[in-house]
Parts: structure tokens; sequence; C-alpha cells
């Protein structure tokens, strides 16, 4: 897969841009505020329809402008692809793919991949499970597109399950009306049937991604460390069938699913111990970088071609010993990197942008 030409209309600071990406390493360098990281975005949405800053739509169109756009000509498996997404502050996004509108979201799955890493990637070691959980399910769909549909029908029975609970909330099992706990009969059954089968996609991926995450947190470390990353979940070995009937009174009670895949967690861990309370800030960093590079190779594996990588400021993230130790295992293929801090010895980009003030200027390295 490889991004030719992408153009930017009103979108963040940039009132016109256009820029060819070389087919391996593109370095962005500028200074703060710049523009460089809206230029990744701007690849990013078009591959997912999502900023991975979580920006709202309205934040990416340009100050004073209606609407923004984003477009690219790429090519995949030997076939030339074009994507253009017309994003309105207000109102539903226009997307198309080769001039066809869509009319789902997941049409649009598997015509650009991406794999990012973004300062704010630090949280998956040190926040909570919820940042981890989007993480793998992000990995998933990439790995099997089809998933994807499993993954918003879990969203679709938590919701109606959720607001059954609200208007009963409080009422003891016992006391339930008839009609009320057949409902609530039927939500358990779709959420203990979808949940399951979305928890053993989650697993099933976290195996396969078991030794391309060793391989990477050593690399980027240098020396063999035992980087793990396993599923946790509250619900198992009974099943979560068992374990919706057993929390039912609580769920009542409290008017909200206590248990099930958007409660399950992924456990980090380096040596045994728990990379979130042990392991230093630069470890934490290579952590989560190691994660993102473990899935990019995963990915590469299954559909047989690389995601396009966007590393954003990834070397004001690692120290000197880390960032050589990246550079040296850069996968194959197309990447876009910035940074404002320029870049380390030995790095040979192919192509070099300057970016200031939402202009773009380009320099062959």
């Amino acid at each position: 897969m490889r991004l030719r030409q992408l153009w930017l209309t009103d979108f963040r600071n940039y009132a016109s841009a256009a820029l060819a990406p070389a087919p391996g390493l593109t370095a962005l360098l500028g200074g703060n505020g710049q523009g460089k990281t809206n230029l990744l975005e701007a690849v990013g949405f078009l591959a997912t329809l999502e900023s991975f800053r979580g920006a709202p739509t309205e934040a990416m169109v340009r100050l004073g402008a209606s609407s923004a756009v984003v477009r690219a000509e790429l090519t995949r498996d030997e076939r030339d692809l074009t994507i253009e997404a017309e994003l309105p502050r207000a109102g539903r996004n226009r997307v198309l793919l080769n001039k066809q509108r869509l009319g789902r979201a997941r049409d649009l799955l598997g015509a650009l991949r991406v794999t990012v890493f973004s300062p704010d990637d630090l949280a998956l070691v040190k926040e909570g499970p919820s940042g981890r959980r989007r993480w793998l399910d992000e990995l998933v769909v990439a790995l099997q597109p089809r998933h994807d549909a499993l993954r918003l029908e879990v969203d679709r029975v938590l919701r109606q399950r959720g607001a059954l609970l609200r208007q009963v909330a409080g009422t003891r099992p016992d006391r339930l009306a008839p009609d009320a706990a057949a409902t609530l009969d039927v939500w358990d059954a779709k959420l203990a049937e979808a949940g399951e089968a979305l928890a053993r996609a989650r697993r099933e991926a976290l195996a396969a991604l078991a030794p391309e995450l060793a391989a990477a947190y050593a690399g980027l470390a240098r020396r063999e460390v035992a980087a793990t990353a396993s599923y946790a979940s509250a619900w198992e070995p009974g099943g979560l069938a068992e374990a919706l009937a057993r929390a039912r009174t609580d769920d009542l009670r409290r008017a909200v699913t206590t248990v099930g895949p958007h409660r399950d967690d992924v456990q980090l861990d380096l040596d045994g111990a728990p990379a979130r309370l042990h392991g230093s800030q630069g470890e934490q960093r290579s952590f989560a970088l190691a994660l993102r590079l473990a899935g990019h190779q995963l990915v590469t594996r299954a559909v047989g071609s690389p995601p396009l990588l966007l590393l954003d400021d990834v070397f004001s993230e690692l120290d000197p010993v880390r960032s050589a130790a990246l550079l040296a295992r850069l996968p194959a293929g197309q990447t876009l990197l910035s940074s404002a801090t320029g870049l380390p010895p030995g790095t040979e980009p192919e192509l070099v942008l300057h970016v200031q003030a939402g202009t773009v200027t380009e320099t062959v390295a």
C-alpha cells in the first residue's frame, strides 16, 4: 500500500495544501504548532473516519470555513484508489471511494490501512483499560474487518440492555414484571453470544501478537525483556451467560451492565510485573511503541502488505538509544514521521517536508 498524493482544503490550519510522500520514509519537520500532526491526522482520518487525537469533526475544520476536505490517491494491491472526505462544521460527513459515496463507515475498512503512534499512546500503558480495549479492538478489526460488525453488535446490545436497566432501576430480580424479565433474558443471551465472540477474537489477536511484541520491545530496549500482553476478564472461565445471571441483582441496583467485554482489560507486563506500576517512563514509552510496531507487523503478515506507518513526534518520547533502535528497526513500507526537534544522526529520509504555519515545502533528502 502506498499513499501517492494528499490534498487538504480548510483542514485545521491549512487553507490549502498538497504533498506527495516518498515510497519509504518521509520526514515532516517544523516547530510546535505549525501543522505537522495535522497532516498525519488527515491521513489517519481517511483510513478510519476518526481523528487519532480524539477530536470532534468541527475541530478539524479551519476557523472561518464551513467545511474541510481531505482527498488522497493511493495504490493498494496494484489498484489505484481515491478517497475523499468532506467534513462539514455541522451535519454528516460525505465520503467518496473512487467517486462513489459510502453509505456506511465500515464500507471504507481496509481501503487505507494505517498504524499511528503519537505521544498520547503513553496512556495505553499508564492509564485505565478503556484505551487498551480500543487499541485491541482496532487491531482485531484491522486483522479481520468482519469483526467490526461484531464490535458494533456488542455496543448495540449494551445500549439496549442499559436502557432497560435504567427503566427498571432498583427493582429486585424476583419482582421484575414478566415482560421486563423476559426482555432482559433476551438481551443477556445476545450479549453472552456476541460478547464471548468478541473476547475470543481479542484473545486470538493477543496470542498472535505475542512474538511480535517480545521482538519489538527487545529491539527498542536493546536487551532481552519479557514484554507480554494478556487478556484479563472477570467473567471467565464460567462464561458470560453465567456471569450475567450472577450480576443481575447488582446490575438492576446500579442500572448498568457490570460484567462483559466492555469491562475487560489487557494486562501489560515487563518480566512478570505490571508495566503501569513498575516500569520507568522510558520503559512505558517503549512498551507503547512496541505495541504499535508489533500490531503493524501482525497486520502486514495478515493482509500481505504493510499499513502506512504514522509516527508523530516520536523522537521527543524516546531517548537517543531508543531513537536509534527505532530507526534501525523501521518496518518496510511507507512511513511519515514528524519531528519538532530535528532528526537523529543516521536518519536517511527519502523526502523532507518543512512545515511552517500551514505551509509545506519539499526537500529531496
